[in-house]
């Protein structure tokens, strides 16, 4: 068994390497599109928003509805792949740590 030290180092080792991944999260950008590419949202895997892209042909007030729609599941398209890369960065940290089976890190 690991003294009390080891455990207390690896811990800090642990926590080091969070704190370096979830700055590295919010450096990874993904995209994501609604409307065949017509509405775009730019987020951080980290889930900040960096822009909204909205195309002209959309801009008139009879299509208000519609953009709104298109902004959001854009926005939804974003998130999830934010969250992707969030976890396929985070399982790369955790790879090498000897966590017991199905446990979560408080993310």
């Amino acid at each position: 068994m690991k003294s009390i030290e080891d455990i207390m180092a690896m811990a800090q080792n642990v926590q080091a390497e969070l704190t370096k991944a979830q700055a590295n999260l919010d450096e990874i950008e993904v995209e994501g599109a609604s409307g065949g590419g017509l509405v775009k949202v730019k987020a951080s895997a980290k889930g900040r928003i960096i822009a909204i892209d909205i195309d002209a042909s959309l801009l008139q007030p009879s299509e208000k509805q519609m953009v709104e729609d298109l902004v959001v599941a854009a926005f939804n398209d974003a998130k999830a792949k934010a969250d992707a890369a969030s976890q396929a960065e985070m399982g790369k940290m955790t790879s090498g740590l000897p966590l017991p089976p199905g446990f979560k890190l408080p993310f």
